[in-house]
């Protein structure tokens, strides 16, 4: 079928993007799916720093590739083993940018560690199980000229294959992916909302349930509130453990967390000035200064978790003697060590209770023709998450 979608041409062009335009929206042809796989009417789709790590080079991505990894919409096909899943035309889905196949040892350890086929897929630009489902005419692709004697008629135009982002490639109208890359959802909940649980929330939320494993009485510092940041300060916030504290430089931004129910916020100058220290402690702004400044506030005993994504180059300076001395723990977490099957209808229900406003998290809507522009106001940290609605 035919789609109209949002392909990454080239990775590390100049800024602004506005003005490069490393991102084209292009029409594609998109395959029927497979036996495992569903085709998904994309509703509402999240831009994230995932998104923009590969648009500046930060994440080298095979291109052209059809980015966007935070998406939500309606399945219209479902292949037999999906039907066979649970699946169903009709059910407004999540996408989570990991699948996890179910049968690798990553997979029996709780969310902790990433799928590996999962993984290798998303590192090649393909489906779980090798697919790519995206083409489109070739850039210098021409017609051949009809064979003599026969009647003249257009020969078929070459053919180029367009990679998929992380499983999803949801800046499109429309998306085959994985049934191990969607999560079934009640209409109830707005595609807005839907889209922004599948990496935002899994990813901030996950780092304060799970890999922080926030307890009873316990403070929590978020340092770096963009999307996935705001999103732990939110979950802290409806938890209702103890005080939760925002860091980030940007001051509307703390002005945001405050509004969300932060009990203290400060830069990160400031926090580290006052002393300020909890048992955990978040990062989600991606710099190594940023791991730095969560360190130096995380108290004795207590959990550093680091979600953000930094560039493969940046290197961060700590003490290995104050982890010893202090007992502290430093934990990795990626998309917030979550099982999307099991923690995405945990946050659509406190999202139900009123618990949880992820549509606060949302700080503008945009049309698919301004991506180039709004990957600008992401790089420039004035946008906590725009969300494209389709």
């Amino acid at each position: 079928m035919r789609i109209r979608g949002a392909v990454l041409e080239e990775v590390g062009r100049a800024r602004p993007f506005a003005d490069s335009r490393p991102i084209t929206i292009s029409d594609l042809e998109l395959d029927e799916p497979g036996p495992t796989e569903l085709l998904v009417r994309i509703e509402a789709a999240g831009l994230c720093h995932s998104d923009l790590s590969v648009v500046d080079g930060n994440r080298v991505r095979p291109t052209p590739m059809l980015l966007g990894h935070e998406a939500a919409g309606i399945v219209e096909q479902a292949g037999v083993d999906a039907s066979a899943a649970g699946f169903s035309v009709g059910d407004r889905v999540v996408l989570a940018f990991l699948p996890r196949c179910g049968e690798c040892a990553n997979c029996a350890t709780d969310g902790r560690l990433p799928c590996i086929p999962g993984t290798a897929a998303n590192n090649e630009g393909v489906l779980l199980g090798g697919g790519i489902r995206l083409h489109r005419a070739a850039p210098d692709a021409t017609d051949a000229p009809a064979t003599p004697g026969t009647p003249e008629a257009p020969a078929p135009t070459a053919e180029e294959d367009v990679r998929h982002h992380l499983g999803v490639s949801g800046f499109a109208t429309h998306a085959v992916v994985d049934h191990r890359s969607a999560v079934v959802v009640g209409h109830d909940v707005p595609p807005e909302v839907a889209a922004v649980l599948g990496c935002a929330v899994l990813t901030g939320g996950g780092a304060v349930m799970n890999a922080g494993a926030l307890a009873p009485g316990e403070d929590t510092i978020v340092v770096g509130l963009g999307g996935v940041g705001m999103a732990a300060l939110l979950t802290a916030v409806s938890l209702g453990h103890g005080r939760v504290i925002g860091v980030d430089a940007v001051p509307a931004k703390l002005d945001r967390a405050r509004e969300l129910g932060a009990d203290a916020v400060y830069t990160p100058e400031q926090a580290v000035d006052a002393g300020i220290r909890a048992p955990l402690v978040v990062e989600a702004a991606g710099h190594p200064r940023a791991f730095e400044t969560a360190f130096a506030l995380t108290a004795p005993g207590g959990r550093t978790v680091t979600v953000g994504l930094p560039a493969p180059a940046a290197r961060s300076e700590i003490s290995p003697l104050t982890i010893t001395a202090e007992a502290r723990t430093v934990i990795g977490s990626y998309l917030g060590s979550a099982v999307p099957a099991r923690d995405i209808p945990r946050y659509a229900q406190l999202w139900r209770e009123g618990r949880l406003p992820v549509e606060e998290l949302i700080s503008d809507t945009i049309d698919l023709d301004d991506i180039n522009a709004a990957m600008d106001t992401l790089a420039d940290g004035r946008a906590i998450r725009q969300i494209i609605r389709f």
